[in-house]
């Protein structure tokens, strides 16, 4: 396997990427709102859609726009149909994303000679192509650097506020931190990385780096900190071991089954593919770690057991 230059980059972009989705989505599912961050990647399609055919443009600024909106305009239409049509929130979302996303590929295919938009672009992306640049820094490495660096600031100075607002609303809500406006701001930073994400990685690798890092730290930690920290690990971990699979995996499948001139396939696919097994090797840790615990010697010790556990649970 020959790795060149545009290899690390596209590991160094697919790894910022993933660990600035991270940071948004962790706090995403502590608030059990892991769905919203995959309505929010599958309802920013028309506002990009939206905004390219009012402004003509794909500059940032109206993109991020159009998307923000769309992200908006999910959580309250979540909201509404959950409240109004007495509906489990999940299915409100899925109600809510799904006819979002169709109306985004129905704008893109009616106008395809004026949207500068694919979809397979949007749902699988580009990064093997993003990161070819003249610089000798890619555009979209920069990006992705500056973008985790502004969820880790978002994080690091309302980390009080986002820790409350997640294990009790109603806390938060006494001490004048608002757990709603927490929630909107939480929506606007997904909304934000999702849109400046599409560009190289697409959708899929945007909905699994929201969900699957964290749900895999959770599974072997419950301190806050160190949860994000192991989730940002893991994220890297899946964009490395990704792309290494896209190299390698075809070749492998190919010749197992007659077909040795199979290349390489999606980056970002492949990431994906990582992440989630990823999350089962954590899972099979988690799994055999609990049923070493759940036998102890004797009942001083299941009492002792049971104790630390609900002790390491607390917030």
């Amino acid at each position: 396997m020959n790795w060149s230059e545009l290899d690390t980059w596209i590991v160094v972009t697919g790894a910022l990427l993933g660990m600035a989705c991270v940071l948004p989505g962790t706090f995403l599912m502590l608030n059990r709102q892991s769905m919203l961050g995959d309505g929010i990647s599958h309802a920013v399609l028309p506002g990009l859609a939206a905004a390219f055919l009012l402004t003509g443009s794909r500059d940032v600024l109206p993109m991020m726009t159009g998307a923000v909106a769309a992200g908006l305009l999910t959580a309250w239409l979540t909201q509404a149909v959950e409240r109004f049509g007495e509906v489990e929130s999940g299915a409100a979302l899925g109600v809510v994303f799904c006819g979002l996303f169709a109306l985004g590929l129905i704008l893109i295919r009616v106008s395809s000679d004026k949207v500068d938009l694919d979809a397979d672009c949007v749902l699988y992306g580009a990064i093997e192509t993003a990161v070819i640049d003249t610089r000798s820094v890619p555009r979209i490495t920069w990006i992705s650097g500056g973008l985790l660096l502004f969820n880790l600031l978002l994080a690091t100075v309302f980390y009080k506020e986002l820790r409350i607002s997640a294990f009790d609303p109603a806390l938060a809500d006494a001490l004048g931190f608002r757990a709603d406006r927490i929630r909107l701001g939480l929506t606007l930073s997904a909304s934000v990385t999702t849109v400046l994400a599409f560009e190289s990685v697409g959708s899929i690798l945007v909905i699994a780096m929201l969900v699957v890092p964290a749900a895999a730290a959770s599974l072997l930690t419950r301190k806050l900190h160190l949860l994000l920290g192991l989730a940002m690990l893991l994220a890297a971990a899946s964009a490395l071991g990704g792309h290494l699979g896209a190299i390698a995996a075809p070749r492998w499948i190919g010749k197992w089954v007659g077909h040795p001139e199979l290349g390489a396939t999606s980056s970002a696919a492949m990431m994906a593919v990582c992440a989630g097994m990823i999350f089962l090797a954590c899972w099979a840790i988690s799994h055999a770690l609990t049923r070493r615990h759940s036998q102890p010697a004797s009942t001083g010790e299941a009492t002792r057991g049971k104790v630390s556990v609900r002790q390491e649970c607390a917030p």
